[in-house]
């Protein structure tokens, strides 16, 4: 019975943690939004082309959050207010400055990237292959975009 107690511990403390990425991904979504529309400067085209191609990618790690979640025997998180309650990712406002803006992925990746490890972790840990899929690619997509927009500003 301890085993089992203890397997229901650990599924529900990993879909806490999923929760709280599908919060920070939500966020880091919206602030991408931001980011594109605001950009202004000699960065404008390309910045605003790239952070585009970034909400779009993350979007489609929200869905795939989420689903998740479900799969696993949760209750994504779906609201903004909730969002905002356990998100860890501050939200950012009126970024114009395409350094500033670049500056401000790249951190927000690295702490997405940090936190997702410790997911995987928590995954491997319970023989949870699927979710350790959905988080394994993550982690090589934001080791890139990190490496490359750390290239782009250098």
């Amino acid at each position: 019975m301890k085993t089992l107690e203890k397997a229901k511990t650990k599924n529900a403390e990993l879909i806490h943690g999923l929760n709280n990425l599908l919060a920070d991904l939500q966020v880091f979504y919206q602030n991408l939004r931001g980011l594109h529309w605001n950009v202004k400067g000699s960065m404008f085209f390309i910045l605003h082309e790239k952070f585009e191609e970034y909400y779009n990618e993350t979007a489609e790690i929200v869905d795939e959050v989420a689903e998740r979640i479900l799969m696993i025997g949760g209750s994504p998180a779906h609201t903004f207010s909730e969002y905002l309650s356990i998100a860890g990712l501050p939200e950012t406002k009126d970024v114009t400055d395409g350094f500033e803006a670049t500056n401000i992925v790249i951190s927000q990746s690295g702490t997405l990237l940090k936190q997702v490890k410790r997911l995987q972790e928590q995954a491997a840990d319970q023989n949870d292959e699927g979710t350790n899929a959905i988080l394994s690619e993550f982690i090589g997509n934001t080791e890139k975009r990190i490496w490359m927009l750390k290239a782009f500003v250098s």
